[in-house]
């Protein structure tokens, strides 16, 4: 997709940083915008890192590393995406924020058929779509953390969203960035959260009414079930507070009570643990 060259990802957290990391060890030129210099400066310093890190561990070459960084800038103007052929936006999960952002982008990104994508989880990308002026060139793009590493690329077209811009995210996912890309419908969850979800809250649930250790609910699905990572060990890993977000917008979404955040995670998002980002959750960091 040679008219794919120059990407804008909005937001340096965990997420925006991955995504960033993607977009630029495949050649493509990445500005990355926060909200401060204090949030960028952190999110510099985790791409920095992260890109060593690899570079350590062979899965990079310092040469490459390098290159990467080289092709990495940063800022706090969204004006400067004025000449991006897309933009991934990747911040808190908070629609109403998400929608200003992309009311922004509609007004400072130039190119009329450039695509203005969101790593929402849970958010109807419909609402974000008709924020804007194109919606026809908006679409969901939702990868999966940490996003160097993990192969897979949730497509999700609004209503609104063309079929030409469907085939362009498709080949960028594909063919660029060398990930595999499914399509899944416009419903809060999309394909994989619709099933890991509820997963996450009936351990939680688990561990909350004192059937089982969060040492036992882990290992039994680890060692049971030949699960990479346990249940609450993969909450705390996703980040409490993300996890009961997608499930509060699931829950609006099919009033179903699986979906339903139970008391205990709430509370731990009400008390700031929410995960190794905070270096506490159902474990400590």
């Amino acid at each position: 997709m040679a008219d794919i060259a120059r990407v804008g990802v909005v937001g340096c957290g965990q997420m925006g940083a991955g995504i960033a990391e993607v977009c630029a060890r495949s050649g493509l030129e990445v500005k990355v915008a926060e909200t401060t210099g204090e949030a960028l400066e952190i999110g510099r310093t985790r791409l920095h890192n992260s890109l060593s890190k690899a570079a350590e561990r062979g899965k990079i070459t310092a040469e490459e590393r390098d290159e990467t960084l080289g092709r990495l800038s940063f800022t706090t103007d969204l004006g400067e995406f004025a000449d991006r052929d897309l933009v991934i936006e990747a911040v808190v999960e908070n629609e109403q924020v998400k929608t200003e952002i992309f009311q922004v982008l509609d007004q400072v990104v130039t190119r009329q058929d450039a695509i203005l994508a969101s790593n929402t989880s849970s958010i109807p990308l419909v609402k974000l779509a008709v924020a804007t002026s194109r919606p026809d060139r908006v679409i969901g793009i939702h990868f999966f953390n940490p996003a160097p590493v993990q192969k897979l690329v949730e497509l999700i077209p609004a209503l609104t969203t063309s079929d030409e811009t469907i085939q362009r995210a498709e080949a960028v996912v594909q063919d660029v960035l060398g990930k595999h890309p499914i399509r899944a419908q416009d419903r809060s969850g999309f394909v994989v959260n619709a099933l890991l979800i509820p997963y996450l809250l009936s351990a939680i649930r688990m561990f909350e009414s004192g059937i089982a250790s969060r040492e036992d609910i882990d290992n039994g699905m680890e060692m049971g079930c030949a699960h990479p990572m346990g249940p609450l060990k993969l909450a705390d890993l996703i980040g409490l507070d993300t996890v009961a977000s997608v499930a509060d917008s699931m829950y609006a979404e099919y009033k179903e009570p699986l979906y339903a955040a139970p008391p205990l995670l709430q509370r731990m998002v009400d008390a700031g643990r929410l995960g190794r980002k905070t270096g506490s959750g159902f474990y400590a960091y």
